[in-house]
């Protein structure tokens, strides 16, 4: 890519970011300032927070001791590690007027900065992206704020979908046996993360992988059975988190049939891919399923990005699983203006090399695998990114979901979280061994 090329994607990434966050937070102060839950910041936190992030990395090149354009007395209200999420709320954060104007003079100065990008003279277009990605999943944290909302609704009802096709719900796809490449390169994915790297090759089993995630029709049938009655389909510490938090059916559904979406109260519709629910309760719903199809699981993540990415016919990975086209609406759900999951077998035409669907979009998908490095990691300029998470309390989820944007969209992204959470917009898809 050149590197007017490269500026115009950049400037492009940063654009559609800054549009999402602006219409996330086109609401009354009083909405910005309120903390809809202890997990979620409220928004003008966000919002404030994606601004300080760019000032740090692209106007002070990430040098903290650099002044910035906020007082330092200010500026440390945003740092994500010193003040939990459930405090923000009491902390003196910039009113929203001061933090659109603090995000709009930062955007102009990075704007300026990326007109004049010369990778010969140091500049490293990575950082730019990584920004936008950065902003990007602050977006979807705001949705996750927005939908443990009460109140009406904020955001409307969302964008029309494609329909769905009967007939493929609770069916599976083989994965032969055989190698295939895990992972990216800087070479092949320049913007992608620390924890995508490098690529290496690696052995994987044949298994079988369910074709689309889980439905709420098929999870409603693990509810109607006692499956939250019964701890024989429950780990151990999965039964205790289920009994200490109360957990009866997933976040959002009431128990009447019906759930709440952003503040719109509807039936649960029947072929969507289930979402708001734990690695917990993900792991139970697998263990219920084997009643029908013994060995049913969670698939390992290294499983997962093999169905997605790696196509046997060429013996080389895909960039998406449906080939080299950039994400459209014709393939994938994203960049969130749906503010759902699309109904299952909605993008036949994204499928992958192997058969299996919606791997990218509607949601992310719990795997079994916790989250560690892969061999050779080298922590990238943020070092704080990955390596603070391995080796943790975390499994890792693989999608994206709707609400991600288009520019983190890979086959290679990996996203964590505690076992327990719930907020995210994740679902699950079932694997086998063969």
């Amino acid at each position: 890519m050149t590197e007017p090329d490269t500026r115009e994607l950049l400037a492009r990434q940063l654009t559609e970011a800054r549009e999402r966050t602006l219409r996330l937070t086109d609401l009354d102060e009083p909405e910005l300032l309120r903390q809809h839950d202890p997990l979620m910041s409220p928004l003008v936190w966000d919002l404030a927070h994606i601004g300080q992030q760019e000032d740090l990395w692209l106007l002070r090149r990430g040098e903290p001791a650099r002044p910035g354009l906020l007082p330092p007395d200010v500026e440390q209200l945003y740092d994500a590690f010193t003040h939990p999420r459930a405090v923000r709320a009491r902390l003196p954060l910039l009113p929203p007027v001061e933090a659109r104007a603090f995000c709009a003079d930062v955007r102009g100065r990075v704007l300026d900065r990326l007109d004049t990008l010369d990778p010969a003279a140091g500049d490293d277009p990575f950082d730019f992206a990584m920004v936008a990605g950065h902003e990007q999943q602050h977006d979807e944290t705001m949705l996750q704020a927005v939908q443990l909302r009460s109140g009406p609704p904020v955001l409307g009802t969302g964008a029309p979908l494609p329909p769905g096709r009967p007939g493929v719900a609770g069916t599976s796809v083989l994965v032969p046996a055989g190698g295939f490449v895990l992972g990216v390169d800087a070479a092949d994915e320049p913007f992608s993360l620390d924890n995508e790297r490098p690529a290496h090759v690696v052995h994987v089993d044949a298994f079988r992988i369910g074709r689309v995630p889980v439905t709420n029709a098929e999870y409603a049938a693990f509810l109607a059975d006692g499956g939250y009655d019964q701890p024989r389909w429950w780990s151990t510490r999965g039964w205790q988190h289920r009994c200490d938090a109360g957990l009866e059916r997933p976040m959002s559904w009431l128990p009447d049939g019906s759930r709440v979406r952003f503040g719109v109260r509807e039936d649960v519709p029947g072929d969507e891919p289930v979402q708001h629910v734990t690695f917990f309760e993900a792991e139970a719903y697998a263990a219920w399923y084997g009643q029908q199809q013994p060995g049913a699981r969670l698939p390992t993540e290294v499983e997962w990005e093999k169905a997605a990415a790696w196509d046997p016919g060429t013996g080389r990975r895909r960039r998406w699983p449906w080939g080299s086209t950039e994400p459209t609406p014709a393939l994938a759900n994203l960049d969130g203006a749906a503010l759902r999951p699309a109904p299952v077998g909605a993008y036949p035409a994204g499928a992958s090399a192997y058969g299996v669907e919606q791997l990218i979009g509607d949601v992310w998908e719990w795997t079994s695998s916790e989250f560690t490095a892969w061999p050779g990691f080298t922590p990238m300029l943020y070092a704080d990114y990955s390596a603070p998470f391995f080796g943790g309390d975390h499994r890792v989820l693989r999608g994206p979901s709707w609400a991600v944007g288009s520019a983190l969209a890979r086959p290679s992204f990996r996203n964590w979280d505690r076992p327990m959470r719930r907020q995210v917009f994740s679902g699950l898809r079932l694997a086998w061994s063969a």
